[in-house]
């Protein structure tokens, strides 16, 4: 008797269940005729409570609302042809916490995949940022003695921005990146791109900002994303008292995804 068709099924059926177990569950799902929305939190999320209530009442009212605004545009492709039509659109959110600072402030990734029938999904990136203690969401405005639009701050912080993507397309294309994009950012905070503040090797601190750019935003679909890193030392004259209290270390290298 052979047992290599068994052991080929076994290995077949260990190979399935792994790659079932990597696919992680939705925390909020819903779903409608050929249409899907998900909202996926991270284990960190998940342990704290109040964050978690925060973002899964925000996330149910956006599930419902983007399942009826994906019932309604598909009813443009009606007269498709059937194997068009008929394709599932989905939409997903995910929440990631990026680092923990003083205890304190929780920066959160927020994720949005989307595919609606097009020629490839479309993603996007934007960040929040949590205050435990507050126990709401807040910008990094009180890290800063001042961030008005074009003011010393901001200038500063847009410059290391730009300095830093270019170096990093000119990796991704040596013969001629494009540098448009990068160069129209804007000194302004509501502008200039989703923002994080960055781990630190010095516990319980942050090494700096971190700015978190999908496809298009700085460059093509096909560059992918790009994250820019503004070290903290870059910051430091422009910091208000709470800003220099939570600044300090270095950006871990496994931090550079």
């Amino acid at each position: 008797m052979s047992y290599r068709p068994l052991a080929a099924a076994l290995l077949l059926a260990l190979s399935c269940a792994q790659s079932l177990a990597a696919e992680p569950t939705p925390d909020i799902q819903l779903k409608g005729k050929y249409t899907e929305v998900a909202v996926f939190f991270d284990t960190a999320i998940k342990s704290d409570a109040p964050l978690l209530k925060y973002l899964t009442s925000a996330s149910n009212g956006w599930a419902a609302k983007t399942l009826k605004e994906l019932a309604e545009q598909r009813k443009d492709l009606r007269d498709l042809p059937a194997d068009i039509r008929n394709r599932p659109w989905e939409s997903e959110r995910s929440y990631t916490q990026s680092s923990l600072v003083a205890g304190r402030y929780v920066s959160i990734i927020r994720a949005d995949y989307n595919y609606t029938g097009g020629a490839h999904p479309n993603r996007a990136n934007d960040t929040l940022l949590w205050d435990r203690q507050a126990g709401k969401m807040i910008s990094i405005r009180p890290f800063f003695a001042e961030l008005a639009d074009s003011g010393p701050a901001m200038t500063a912080i847009r410059d290391a921005v730009v300095a830093d993507l270019k170096v990093e397309k000119k990796k991704r294309d040596n013969d001629n990146p494009d540098m448009s994009l990068v160069d129209a950012l804007e000194p302004k905070l509501l502008k200039i791109g989703p923002v994080s503040l960055a781990p630190s090797t010095s516990a319980g601190k942050s090494s700096g900002l971190s700015f978190h750019y999908g496809p298009y935003a700085v460059g093509s679909y096909a560059e992918g994303d790009y994250d820019a890193f503004v070290p903290w030392e870059k910051l430091k004259p422009y910091l208000s008292a709470e800003g220099g209290a939570i600044f300090a270390g270095e950006r871990p290298k496994d931090d550079d995804k």
